[in-house]
């Protein structure tokens, strides 16, 4: 498998006494594929479902929790503070909405659910070191969320690829009008929020800009 590789934005990676430690907090696409992340059976309806119902603009990370038939259980959609791309900041970031929006499952002997990433950005589809940190995150956040740590998409204005993979698409990008969430396939469905007491309420989802 090949991937292309992109210089980082100006100023993403300075290199004071920290960048060391930033940049282990990245993963590179083989370290990525190695890790066994779970394929998508149907990516195309993921990203159409997500882009769809969060409307994702530059610089957005829409994370989502899917059911082991993918089908969409809660999602959170937020830009994150304009910092030096570290894969700690974006774990935080992400577990803080991954909290507000679903309970955790860290009692589970196995992850039963699923997250994965969305994240809306300027540049082409080639991995760069942002991407990498946010693997980090993703995958640190479901460790300690108790969920199976699942796919990494990039939208772009040359469409979606989901990273390590080699799938992809030019529709929906960053720059195409959200479709219908009625046409949006089984990620348009309204789905419902198990609260810990048994109680469900419908989804929330979480916007901070």
């Amino acid at each position: 498998m090949t991937f292309g590789f992109a210089s980082t934005a100006p100023g993403s990676f300075a290199s004071p006494a920290g960048s060391a430690s930033r940049l282990a907090r990245v993963l590179e696409p083989a370290e990525w594929v190695s890790a066994g992340i779970p394929l998508l059976r149907d990516p195309r309806d993921v990203v159409t479902g997500l882009h769809a119902r969060h409307r994702p603009g530059p610089a957005t990370a829409v994370v989502a929790v899917l059911d082991h038939d993918e089908r969409l259980i809660a999602s959170a959609s937020f830009t994150p503070r304009p910092i030096v791309a570290d894969g700690w900041d974006f774990r935080n970031a992400l577990l803080a909405h991954l909290r507000r929006v679903l309970p955790h499952d860290l009692r589970r002997r196995t992850p039963v659910r699923t997250a994965v990433l969305l994240y809306c950005r300027a540049g082409d589809a080639r991995w760069t070191e942002e991407d990498g940190a946010w693997m980090w995150g993703l995958r640190d956040a479901c460790t300690l969320h108790g969920l199976r740590c699942g796919a990494y998409i990039t939208l772009t204005g040359e469409g979606w690829q989901v990273m390590g993979e080699g799938r992809g698409g030019r529709s929906p990008h960053t720059g195409s009008p959200p479709a219908d969430l009625s046409d949006a396939g089984a990620q348009g469905a309204p789905p419902s929020l198990r609260r810990a007491s048994g109680a469900t309420e419908p989804l929330r989802r979480a916007a901070a800009r």
